[in-house]
């Protein structure tokens, strides 16, 4: 339910006429409302559980939507209130995908990986799911993904207990093989979290982005992203490749990458992802 100093502060400045809850808040509860004026998606959480979670959405989103490469969902506004804190945002109609969808959405972000920054990392710090996001700078792009994104999680797994010393060993032999085993390309701006629950079809027919993680980073991060839960059709990376070639190597790659997103799941929720964890490191190291 919407706190009742949310809901006064809506109706105050926004003049809601319906309110009606939306389906796939994993972290957040999301709502629609309606007004005379049109349509927006509110999502909201308490104001102490994930400091600026918000802000740093709408900055991801912005700086997705400043691109002018994919369709991104307009922020109209970041709220805090003593309760809660909100995101208020252009809602999207979503349809059905028509035939050459993948292709396009592929092409696209192809387009927005173009767009380069002189360092991996962001000015902030972000959020990945639920988890905070260290986007520290780097010139080198090897030591950003090993510091930043696996050494950080392998840390905080660790000190829960939800991996062992031997998986820890096993991340040593990788991490002394990854200068050999992965690519080094420019910065690009990625979009971070890019698996099928984080784009719509819009009502336009276009790929439309949602809940981001972005920063710069390598572009085969988003392309990982993509073959986990369910995974994209193979026009996806026909269309992707048609405007940016990939660096040969690219497909066997992605785990080691993936690498990532499964142990933001293993701290998130346990279970199956460490033996996912588990497989690509005996495969690698």
């Amino acid at each position: 339910m919407i706190p009742d100093e949310l809901k006064l502060f809506l109706q105050n400045r926004y003049q809601i006429q319906s309110i009606r809850p939306l389906v796939g808040g994993d972290i957040n509860q999301v709502y629609r409302l309606d007004r005379s004026s049109g349509t927006l998606c509110l999502k909201f959480n308490s104001a102490e559980r994930y400091p600026q979670m918000f802000a740093k959405e709408a900055n991801g989103l912005s700086l997705l939507r400043a691109s002018q490469t994919l369709r991104v969902p307009v922020v109209v506004e970041v709220i805090d209130l003593d309760s809660c804190s909100a995101l208020l945002l252009e809602f999207i109609h979503s349809a059905g995908p028509v035939n050459d969808f993948m292709f396009r959405f592929g092409f696209s972000l192809a387009k927005l990986h173009d767009l380069t920054a002189f360092e991996y990392g962001l000015d902030d710090d972000n959020y990945m799911g639920s988890l905070s996001q260290s986007n520290r700078k780097h010139n080198n792009w090897i030591d950003f993904f090993r510091e930043e994104r696996l050494e950080r999680q392998i840390h905080l797994a660790r000190d829960s207990g939800k991996i062992s010393a031997e998986t820890s060993r096993f991340f040593s032999r990788l991490f002394a093989r990854l200068d050999r085993l992965l690519s080094v390309d420019r910065p690009a701006l990625v979009h971070g979290d890019l698996w099928g629950g984080n784009f719509m079809v819009s009502e336009t027919g276009e790929a439309c982005l949602i809940d981001p993680a972005v920063y710069y980073g390598h572009r085969e991060i988003d392309l990982a992203m993509t073959t986990l839960f369910g995974g994209f059709s193979a026009d996806f990376y026909t269309g992707y490749e048609a405007h940016h070639e990939l660096v040969p190597g690219w497909r066997e790659r992605l785990d080691i990458y993936n690498l990532y997103p499964l142990l933001v799941h293993v701290n998130l929720f346990g279970g199956g992802y460490l033996g996912s964890v588990m497989s690509i490191l005996k495969r690698f190291g």
